[in-house]
């Protein structure tokens, strides 16, 4: 019986994957890679990361593959270890197959898929630059100057041009130019800033201020600060659906979750989640915005068409890190 089990694992992969995707969560305090059923909630695998621990996770475009950089055993800017590699688990065996060795402890931390050259972008904290990755190979094949330290969470416009960091403990933006490798500006924000996300036509920055309960929107267009949104307390990750109407918010500390229509940018609904609600991830059919709550070991998947909690996911401990493996 045990034999038949390891045998059909891949095989419920790959129903998932035809299905629609996976969902796949980094557990820090799990120190391992949650690969979840969306269809049934179920957890297929939990894949140990060999490293203490990732904090985040990105899917490789064919969605055989997760990039897991192993950040540290403790938080943005606090005393802790400093993680020096990122590992890739193979998600139809569940195992780890690949290693990149950044050589110093760097603190490895948000890593997004260019929407265009393929390349992999990983922030690298302790160098403060965003380290670009070859995924095929492997290889470190360049850096971009993030001209801050802590440069934490990362956004890349959908022309993969430009590149968006937040810079935590200095409350700053960083503007990128991808191609050039530079930064092109600085922008101030707050004395603490958390996540960032861009709006789907790449018009709108978005911040959120870690000292007061409101959201930074920023104009792309002139990289400053356009207007800000009330919030019911300081926000965290956000994610706008994919029709361009709404961002979903992460308010950590309110355990809820603010939806801010992007028309008046107002608060138009608040949702009650677990404990410490981390990371916003959408569906790409736009139908569920998924948010992992850190202490509570859950995801909660909302529907999107009336803003309700559809289903309590079992993930793992300290879930943060989300990502969308499939179509």
């Amino acid at each position: 019986m045990r034999k038949t089990w390891i045998l059909l694992l891949p095989l419920c992969v790959n129903m998932a994957l035809g299905q629609g995707g996976l969902l796949l969560v980094a557990n820090k305090g799990d120190q391992a890679v949650a690969i979840i059923d969306p269809k049934t909630g179920k957890s297929i695998a939990a894949v140990p990361e060999g490293g203490e621990t990732a904090h985040e996770l990105v899917a490789s475009p064919d969605g055989r593959v997760a990039y897991a950089p192993i950040y540290g055993n403790s938080g943005v800017g606090k005393p802790g270890t400093d993680g020096r590699n990122m590992v890739v688990v193979d998600l139809k065996t569940h195992k780890v197959t690949g290693n990149v060795d950044f050589g110093k402890g760097i603190r490895p931390h948000c890593p997004v898929i260019g929407p265009k050259n393929g390349l992999l972008y990983v922030t690298t904290e302790l160098d403060n630059t965003i380290t670009v990755i070859d995924p095929k190979s492997l290889k470190i094949v360049g850096t971009v100057p993030t001209g801050q330290a802590e440069s934490h969470m990362l956004a890349i416009s959908r022309d993969g041009k430009r590149g968006y960091t937040a810079n935590v403990g200095p409350g700053t933006v960083s503007v990128l130019d991808l191609d050039a490798k530079k930064t092109v500006k600085i922008i101030p924000i707050s004395r603490n800033t958390q996540r960032i996300a861009l709006s789907v036509d790449d018009k709108l920055v978005f911040t959120s201020d870690q000292t007061a309960p409101r959201l930074a929107v920023i104009d792309a267009a002139t990289n400053t600060i356009k207007s800000w949104v009330d919030l019911p307390a300081p926000g965290y990750g956000t994610a706008p659906t994919p029709d361009g109407k709404y961002l979903v918010v992460a308010v950590s500390k309110a355990n809820k979750v603010a939806v801010v229509d992007l028309g008046t940018m107002k608060v138009t609904k608040t949702i009650d989640v677990p404990a410490a609600p981390q990371e916003v991830l959408v569906r790409p059919d736009g139908k569920v915005a998924y948010v992992s709550c850190d202490s509570s070991k859950k995801v909660a998947a909302i529907r999107t068409s009336d803003w309700s909690v559809e289903q309590m996911i079992e993930a793992g401990k300290g879930a943060d890190g989300l990502a969308w493996a499939g179509r």
